[in-house]
């Protein structure tokens, strides 16, 4: 359930609440909007305890949350997040692109990615370290040593960085290097994963798995936030259907669907949903018309000759002409990018 405390609550009330809801054996989880404070009080029938806190006098209202995701949900929170990463901000006004290549394969070719996609107008640099592949003979990236090229490449550009983490074990490593951390499909639910990146202070990019539903989606998210940490990034990547002529299909109703269902940003990536470079722009524009706060796009020198995904990967004279394409778009719908 959601207590909403009257307007110019103190932190001693504030306190004092959080007290008795600990005291119950429920998990209290706060949020300070402009002019009021609610708390989210989670936690199995938690709402049989609502009498108690229905007498004290700094309780305005108290309202049962009725979806399974209880922090995700616009039930819980109104204002719309927006997760800050230096001078960035995701889920703002602001269209933010992410793009880089799929895999990093040396520190040559991710400088000269880095630098162009920068100068594109990109704003975060992607670059997988760690690869995930349905082939175990294929290119599984070069772990620490490629980490460490996006730590360079990201002081040199002043990009941030965004790399995925495939193993609770590898949480503590990436978050030492990455200023986003990605969750990929194939991880939406290991929940032990999601535990453990929501202990950690950094933003964390959860990837929709192939085929989940959008309920299975935010509970995953859920599972992040209700170990702590509330800096999450959505990602729509397309789901497996039917249709065989693209990698996936991207569901862009989920985008405006979500941006309903809850308070967190969400962004597309068109690269995976599609699997064809030649829909990346068209997809990225229509993203864009829904609603998307952001993409995140692969981009390569020589999408021929990549170690991982080239057949959807961008080549950097393609990223330039994706990114001229979306300013009358972003501005259209009220944004910028």
């Amino acid at each position: 359930m959601i207590i909403t405390l009257k307007p110019g609550t103190t932190e001693e009330g504030i306190k004092e609440v959080v007290k008795k809801i600990k005291k119950l054996g429920f998990t209290p989880h706060i949020s300070k909007g402009k002019e009021r404070t609610i708390i989210g009080v989670i936690g199995e029938n938690a709402i049989r305890s609502r009498e108690t806190f229905e007498s004290m006098f700094i309780v305005e209202s108290i309202t049962p949350i009725t979806k399974p995701y209880k922090l995700v949900s616009r039930e819980f929170k109104k204002e719309k997040t927006i997760i800050k990463i230096k001078e960035l901000k995701i889920g703002g006004e602001e269209v933010v692109v992410m793009a880089g290549p799929c895999a990093v394969e040396n520190k040559e070719m991710l400088i000269k990615t880095a630098k162009k996609v920068k100068e594109a107008g990109a704003k975060v640099l992607r670059g997988g370290a760690f690869k995930p592949r349905t082939s175990p003979y294929s290119f599984q990236g070069l772990g620490e040593e490629g980490l460490r090229y996006l730590k360079e490449v990201s002081k040199i550009t002043n990009l941030p960085v965004v790399t995925e983490a495939m193993d609770p074990r590898q949480v503590e490593l990436v978050s030492r290097y990455a200023d986003i951390i990605q969750i990929g499909a194939r991880n939406m639910q290991n929940f032990d994963l999601l535990k453990e990146v929501g202990k950690i202070n950094k933003p964390v990019l959860l990837k929709r798995g192939m085929a989940s539903t959008i309920k299975e989606f935010l509970m995953s998210a859920e599972y992040i936030l209700s170990s702590g940490n509330k800096k999450v990034i959505l990602c729509e990547r397309g789901i497996r259907t039917f249709e065989e002529e693209t990698r996936f299909t991207l569901d862009l109703s989920a985008v405006s669907l979500i941006k309903n269902l809850t308070h967190l940003p969400i962004i597309v990536d068109p690269s995976h949903a599609t699997g064809r470079r030649d829909l990346v722009i068209s997809m990225s524009i229509a993203a864009i018309a829904a609603g998307s706060d952001g993409l995140i796009i692969e981009v390569h020198p020589n999408p021929q000759e990549a170690l991982s995904d080239g057949f959807q990967s961008l080549a950097l004279e393609e990223f330039s002409t994706l990114m001229q394409k979306l300013y009358p778009i972003t501005q259209a719908v009220g944004r910028k990018v």
